[in-house]
């Protein structure tokens, strides 16, 4: 029998009914940005509960709708939160479990990687994380036939997460996804500000201008804007806001950002 990683936060960051899931993010898609351009190969998206960055991670799983049959992997890249550890974690297990079902780990992709010395399978690291799991409800809405490398990244260099990207680039069929929220508890004004530098530098595909208090996810969001300086990647802003914005107070916020590299 296939082994299975267990949901961690379903009925805390996003709903344990199956119907309720598909109801919310339906709901947040019907809201969003309409695709336009080049479908995308890489995202970057929030990873809070879903009452606060789902409307803005929708923004960027809308423009997964038109290439929605092309897409059979999806190589995703998260902050570990829960565990230190340096490097890059995977999983042993061969699916991963949500209210929707079990989405496959794609493990021949694995096997690609772990000849690297910075990834490591660390099981342990995924007990109770939250980045990756909020986010397969919606690929699990969206795409039709895909597998996962779910990736932790701990204490790690950007070059070493950009290395595991480029192993696992590939061609249209493969999406990578880099789960990160911005700038975390602070006023809005202050949030807002520091927000909007962080955008200006994936913007410019700066990522030495993106500091430690600026994205949780900042390591792997980094490795990203290199590759994308190598495959000559775009990206686009789709929506930056705030929990103050979504459903807190204002006076501490977590930055959300939705970006998109064509």
């Amino acid at each position: 029998m296939a082994s299975v990683h267990p949901p961690q936060v379903a009925g805390m960051f996003y709903p344990a009914d199956p119907l309720e899931i598909q109801a919310e993010i339906r709901a947040f898609l019907a809201q969003a940005e309409a695709p336009a351009g080049e479908p995308p190969k890489a995202l970057v998206v929030p990873h809070a509960g879903y009452v606060y960055s789902g409307p803005v991670a929708a923004n960027a799983y809308a423009q997964l709708l038109p290439a929605a049959g092309r897409i059979h992997r999806v190589v995703m890249f998260g902050p570990a939160h829960r565990l230190p550890f340096r490097g890059i974690a995977c999983h042993h297990a061969e699916r991963f479990r949500t209210p929707l079902g079990d989405v496959e780990v794609d493990r021949e992709a694995l096997e690609a990687i772990l000849d690297l010395p910075q990834v490591e399978c660390l099981d342990a690291a995924f007990a109770g994380e939250h980045c990756l799991e909020v986010q397969l409800p919606f690929l699990q809405t969206i795409l039709e036939d895909f597998k996962i490398v779910p990736l932790l990244v701990g204490e790690a260099d950007p070059v070493e997460v950009a290395e595991v990207m480029e192993r696992l680039w590939d061609g249209e069929e493969t999406l990578i996804l880099v789960s990160s929220d911005l700038s975390h508890y602070l006023d809005y004004a202050t949030a807002r500000s520091i927000d909007a530098q962080t955008t200006q530098a994936i913007e410019a595909l700066r990522p030495e201008a993106i500091g430690p208090e600026q994205a949780c996810g900042r390591i792997p969001v980094k490795g990203l804007l290199l590759e994308a300086q190598r495959h000559g990647l775009h990206p686009h802003t789709l929506d930056l806001r705030n929990s103050g914005d979504t459903a807190g107070p204002k006076s501490q916020v977590v930055g959300y950002g939705a970006y998109v590299f064509a």
